[in-house]
């Protein structure tokens, strides 16, 4: 089968041709149609995870994805061969990953059916994105008529975090450039647009001279963010924030590592398919188009950047 991998750490992806996996007992062979890109493919192909987790080389990239599945392990109960599912890679190596044809999972991690109201190019780009900002909005414990100021609105977790705050009647400040960002954060639901290359704090504070009651780092400086938060605020970071930068009007942080399991992949994929959270696509690109899809990613984007994986290369 035909895989987008790195075949070395630091050694940039490109196409190869490796042996179709076969599912293990309690694993399912998934026929890839769509994947995404996301931060880790990213750190993946730039050989940044060295000694922090083990790789298989050919390192195979790509999280998230959607599919049918192609064949099932002996013990496996939860799906059958031709169901539509979708999810999140999520192994403790590196090495099996979604730009490829075929991908083998465990049946109890990460992957769950896909609803039919959602078009299998979105469903290929909920997974990662998705979970992160579902916990993330979750951390924060948002009440309606709060304000939240969400830092990297823009990207994948933003869009999803932006609605998934207004859902809970949360007022959303967004960090956006001017022009075609600021739009696009605002046609998800954000009720101000800041720009993250001026002053953050002197804009912010412009709109709440008290402070904000909650924040979302997935972006930036955390520091920024801490210094415009109401006393007793709360921070969500995806990127980390030591508890001992906390500022002295106690601050709560919580430090989010996405974690997409099957009862959050299936909360998220009812609202989308419900029609009240919008999967938001960039571009899309095919499988042997990977490549520049990381270069896209890293220069930014307003939304996701699909792979489609079974329409050629």
């Amino acid at each position: 089968m035909k895989a987008i991998a790195t075949a070395d750490f630091g050694v940039s992806p490109s196409i190869h041709e490796i042996p179709t996996p076969a599912p293990g007992p309690d694993e399912v062979l998934v026929r890839v149609q769509s994947s995404s890109l996301n931060g880790i493919d990213l750190a993946v192909a730039g050989g940044y995870l060295k000694g922090m987790m083990e790789h298989r080389f050919p390192v195979v990239l790509g999280r998230d994805f959607a599919g049918t599945v192609a064949a099932i392990g002996t013990d496996v109960t939860r799906f059958k061969i031709g169901d539509d599912v979708m999810g999140v890679v999520m192994k403790p190596f590196l090495g099996d990953g979604a730009f490829a044809e075929y991908l083998r999972v465990p049946e109890g991690v990460g992957i769950t059916n896909r609803d039919h109201a959602i078009p299998v190019a979105e469903a290929g780009a909920i997974g990662l994105a998705g979970a992160a900002a579902y916990d993330s909005v979750q951390a924060l414990n948002l009440k309606k008529g709060e304000t939240v100021l969400i830092s990297g609105a823009t990207g994948g977790v933003g869009a999803f975090a932006i609605q998934l705050a207004v859902a809970r009647g949360a007022s959303v400040i967004a960090t956006a450039r001017p022009g075609t960002e600021a739009d696009f954060v605002r046609s998800l639901g954000a009720s101000y647009v800041v720009d993250y290359t001026a002053d953050i704090a002197k804009a912010v504070k412009a709109l709440r001279p008290n402070g904000v009651e909650a924040a979302l780092h997935f972006a930036g400086k955390a520091q920024d963010l801490m210094d415009v938060l109401a006393p007793k605020g709360r921070i969500a970071s995806t990127l980390g924030i030591r508890q001992d930068a906390a500022t002295p009007h106690g601050i709560v942080i919580t430090s989010i590592m996405a974690n997409p399991s099957v009862a959050t992949l299936d909360a998220l994929a009812a609202e989308v398919a419900a029609g009240r959270l919008k999967v938001k696509t960039h571009r899309t690109y095919k499988l042997g188009e990977v490549p520049s899809a990381i270069h896209d990613f890293s220069t930014g984007t307003l939304g996701k950047l699909v792979i489609l994986v079974d329409t050629g290369v």
